[in-house]
Parts: structure tokens; C-alpha cells; sequence
């Protein structure tokens, strides 16, 4: 049986961001459920499920792109601990972070830093 985009979607939101993804899609439920469907469906049921990247790049991807936007703190948090969950080492995340100083500035990147120096220390790592 086929799975459908949400349950493809769902499953790999959970191995990528476990609880805090779940997080997300559950504080959704009341005020947009719509919206929470869309990220579960779109984003991983449809592009996250792409052939030609391995998880760990699209996770290191989702991480630059939040910190290029800018004022997405909550997000990044969840894919921090996404990439991190997808088995990519704190070194290179930071690594992924710094190589962004060039291209946004120092501000953004501190703030990314900041972030993840936060989600590396919950972790105990």
C-alpha cells in the first residue's frame, strides 16, 4: 500500500525532529491545523523525500537558510536538533555556521552560534 505525502511526510519528520517537530505541528492544531498539515505534507512529505540529497545536507541547508532569513529562532532551534539527529557532528554544524559570516554578516551568525551553543549544551554535548 502507498503511503500518502502526510504519512511520508510525518515519518520523516519524526526521525528528523522528533518531539520538537511534533511540537510544532501540535501547537498548530487549534489555531492553523491547515498549516501544520502543509509543513508535514509539503515540506517533508514532498521535498524532504527528494532524490539527490542525503538528509544531512538538506538538514545543513534548513539550518543556513533560517539563519540567512533572519528572526526564526524557534525554528532553527528544531533544526539544530534536526541536524544533530541526523548524525551531523557539532563541529560541522558550527563549521556550516561560520562559512555563512561572508554572505549575512556577524550578527545573524552570532545568534545562530548563540542557538546552538543552547541546543549542544541540552544535549550534554
Amino acid at each position: 500500500m502507498e503511503q500518502t505525502r502526510f504519512q511520508r511526510g510525518w515519518e520523516l519528520l519524526k526521525q528528523v525532529d522528533d518531539a520538537g517537530g511534533e511540537a510544532v505541528i501540535d501547537s498548530l492544531a487549534e489555531i492553523a491545523p491547515d498549516l501544520g498539515r502543509y509543513i508535514v505534507e509539503f515540506a517533508f512529505g514532498d521535498i524532504y523525500t527528494r532524490e539527490g540529497l542525503s538528509l544531512q545536507e538538506r538538514e545543513l541547508i534548513t539550518v543556513a537558510s533560517l539563519l540567512t532569513a533572519g528572526g526564526c529562532g524557534p525554528q532553527l532551534t528544531v533544526h539544530l536538533n534536526g541536524a544533530l539527529n541526523t548524525g551531523i557532528p557539532p563541529q560541522k554544524i558550527v563549521e556550516a555556521l561560520i562559512h555563512c559570516v561572508p554572505y549575512v554578516g556577524f550578527p545573524r551568525v552570532l545568534n545562530a552560534v548563540s542557538a546552538a551553543k543552547e541546543v549542544f549544551a541540552a544535549r550534554g554535548l
